[in-house]
């Protein structure tokens, strides 16, 4: 058996990422791609459950208030460069993610 690793990040990094992964595990453009080396989901099942475990927001009521001010913090640290970038190349034909949001039941 292998020893175990620990990846440290920020609480808004975790409720960033948890809520994300929400959204696109399930989805098929995802699996598809992961599929790919179907090993990988293990680590996949491993992070989101912890993260589920370990991100008390998920379950309140203003999570929706929390996961935005999150995200305005990170987008913030990535800096307004990156974002424009990241921002530009999505609109050059990325404007369809393929994937739902499961979390706040308005997903399928």
């Amino acid at each position: 058996m292998a020893e175990d690793f620990t990846i440290k990040l920020t609480h808004d990094q975790a409720l960033v990422l948890s809520d994300w992964l929400d959204k696109v595990i399930g989805t098929e453009r995802f699996d598809v791609i992961v599929d790919e080396d179907i090993a990988v989901w293990s680590a996949l099942h491993r992070i989101s459950g912890a993260l589920d475990k370990s991100l008390v927001e998920i379950f309140m009521p203003d999570y929706t208030t929390r996961l935005d001010a999150a995200r305005t913090r990170l987008l913030a640290d990535l800096g307004d460069y990156f974002v424009q970038e990241r921002q530009v190349q999505q609109d050059a034909g990325h404007h369809d993610s393929g994937y739902e949001d499961h979390r706040d039941g308005s997903g399928s």
